[in-house]
């Protein structure tokens, strides 16, 4: 018998490599051979709809890896050996399948077999439809494709789940999204992208100083409170509080009702009060001025800003004199089942009740060239942009949520490039593959959920997160780990990550809270960082371990510097769970002591900085004890 790495369907079975991976694939499931030994998965139906649930088939008896959305905006791995393990909403789905087809214990330790390989599912985009994968408690692995709009419809999806198999799974998934990226072209791989200057210098962000508050004098109150601590970032954003907005729904003086706050709208492009005439405190008269003073006095090469894809969280203001060229209306969210199937948020949630106010997608480019070249005007340099999965919740009457979502996208890459220099584009709340399929240009974005200070249990599920999300987003966008606090308990936990993720550096410190100690480990003296060549990612035998809740395995991340491999080690057990799993129980009051082995060989493709003459040999040096 011929055994061929491309992927077959035989007698009712999905067939890789002479393995079994699907059993009971339905008739309706159509196969169609790619390149490079891949294949696209694709159904047809009786039925023309705007959302098609099929099922592929059974999945038993592998261990996986699967990336899924827990709520609208963001990711978070997940783990198991059946079908019945794969959440609403998984946008990856890793498997390791060994010669024997049987789940090793988890204590097996050691490398994996010679023998051992990966299948790796990719949900996509066919046309106006968006897939994900799940799974059912019978064990069936299913897929869901929708459009966003009811009267955009369809009775067969032809390439919704491309499907590959390799020996080395960091490979796999590079040459994977390589293939999707020529097949497609709706993205580029990240090799294919200018990459941000801002991501080799150290930098400051607002958002936990200041929150929606953040005022000039604050802002040059922290910049030099760095200064004269002797580590001064390169690269400041101004964070959510700048703009010019106003709520309708809340009236000055009278309590907050929850939600209303996500129905604040814009109202202009320009700055709020707060920013102009500005105090003489300040030192300038305007924003300009402001801009040009800092940067000159402090030594910043680059000032961003933030922003929503929408303008604002609620959208723009309809009746505002300064949007109506835009021709804005309200409109209000329709949540996908997937997205209120796991774990609900309360922006969309409350967003459907209060609207959102849409710019025309044939007026959106206008929109954001007017706001982009008005900044770059007053001396900002780029632009981190947010709230960007709202948009699929909009797509009903505009086409679909693909459809949407990429015309907002092009538009938004298209301005930033026209008017900002070096790609200068951050994007944030857009884990859904309708972004990420459809980022041409863009090179940075976020790639967890918020760092949040003041949440205990988030901090070891931020770094799982990050790490293991990077398997996908670092192929198509350099991940932003997000800020973090010098001066906190998990200060030096989040240090190390950034070391060697890869990343951007950059912190949220309130003006004169520091820790200078742990910054000088990671910025040198003229404010540059030394950032790893890749996306930060689990070591290949921690791939299908879950390092936060299964009380034993350590989380390895490696990367590679410009001449040398390095591995990260943290213990993530034991002091949070992740969402929808249920919670520990005793949390332990002591961290748990857990232990395992790091080898180089941990770190994937070392022979690319060791140089032609490497011998093999290896000189290991441990950062803490030498």
């Amino acid at each position: 018998m011929t055994i061929t790495a491309a992927p077959c369907v035989n007698d009712g079975c999905l067939m890789v490599r002479g393995k079994v991976v699907l059993t009971h694939v339905p008739t309706n499931i159509i196969l169609s051979p790619g390149i490079s030994g891949a294949a696209f998965l694709g159904s047809t139906s009786p039925i023309s709809t705007s959302r098609h649930v099929f099922t592929l088939g059974i999945l038993e008896g592998y261990k996986h890896l699967c990336l899924y959305r827990f709520k609208i905006w963001w990711m978070i791995p997940g783990y198991g050996k059946s079908g019945s393990e794969i959440p609403l909403e998984t946008q990856l789905l890793l498997l390791e399948i060994k010669e024997e087809s049987i789940v090793e214990d988890d204590d097996s330790s050691g490398p994996p077999t010679p023998t051992t390989f990966y299948v790796l599912f990719l949900p996509v985009l066919d046309g106006d439809f968006r897939t994900s994968l799940q799974g059912t408690p019978a064990n069936e692995l299913q897929f869901c494709a929708e459009s966003g709009d009811a009267n955009v419809q369809n009775s067969q999806i032809l390439e919704p789940v491309f499907i590959s198999s390799g020996d080395n799974p960091f490979e796999l998934i590079k040459n994977s999204i390589k293939i999707l990226e020529k097949h497609k072209g709706t993205f580029r791989h990240i090799e294919n992208k200018k990459i941000p200057a801002h991501l080799d210098w150290f930098g400051w962000c607002t958002w936990d100083a200041f929150y929606t508050e953040v005022n000039p004098q604050d802002i040059k109150e922290g910049l030099q409170s760095f200064s004269d601590g002797g580590c001064s970032p390169r690269y400041l954003i101004i964070d959510d509080g700048w703009q010019d907005t106003v709520n309708e729904f809340h009236k000055e003086g009278e309590p907050l009702i929850e939600g209303t706050q996500f129905a604040t709208r814009l109202v202009d492009i320009k700055e709020n009060s707060k920013f102009k005439s500005l105090e003489s405190e300040a030192g300038c008269n305007n924003l300009h001025e402001f801009i040009s003073m800092i940067k000159g006095k402090y030594g910043l090469k680059y000032v961003y800003v933030w922003h929503a894809l929408t303008g604002y969280w609620g959208g723009v203001l309809p009746s505002s004199e300064t949007m109506k060229k835009y021709n804005p209306k309200i409109v209000y969210p329709i949540q996908s089942p997937g997205n209120i199937g796991n774990l609900r948020d309360i922006i969309p949630d409350s967003l459907e009740k209060y609207g959102v106010g849409i710019i025309d997608p044939q007026k959106i480019f206008d929109f954001y060239n007017d706001l982009h070249s008005y900044l770059s005007s007053n001396g900002i340099d780029g632009v981190k942009v947010d709230a960007q999965n709202l948009i699929e919740t909009l797509g009903s009457g505009f086409g679909g949520r693909v459809s949407l979502t990429r015309r907002y996208q092009q538009a938004l890459e298209q301005s930033t490039s026209r008017n900002f220099k070096d790609n200068n584009l951050i994007c944030c709340m857009s884990h859904n593959s309708d972004s990420i399929y459809s980022w041409k240009t863009s090179a940075v974005a976020r790639a967890s959920e918020d760092f949040m200070p003041r949440e205990p249990t988030f901090q070891t599920l931020h770094i799982a997160s990050v790490a293991f999300n990077s398997l996908l987003l670092g192929e198509i966008v350099v991940p932003d780990w997000d800020m973090f606090h010098s001066k906190h308990d998990t200060a030096e936990f989040h240090g190390i990550a950034r070391a060697i993720g890869g990343c951007a550096v950059y912190v949220s410190d309130k003006p004169g809270n520091h820790d200078f100690e742990i910054l000088r480990k990671l910025v040198l003296p003229d404010g540059s960082v030394l950032r790893a060549k890749h996306a930060g990612r689990p070591t290949r035998d921690c791939l299908f371990r879950d390092p936060v809740m299964d009380g034993k395995s350590l989380l390895k991340i490696w990367n590679l510097n410009k001449l040398s491999g390095v591995v990260g080690v943290f213990n993530c057990q034991g002091a949070g769970s992740w969402p929808l799993k249920q919670t520990i129980k005793d949390m332990p009051s002591t961290p748990l002591v857990i232990s395992g082995n790091v080898s180089p060989c941990d770190v994937e493709f070392i022979e690319d900085v060791a140089g032609e003459n490497w011998n093999g040999d290896f000189a290991v040096y441990a950062f803490n004890s030498g």
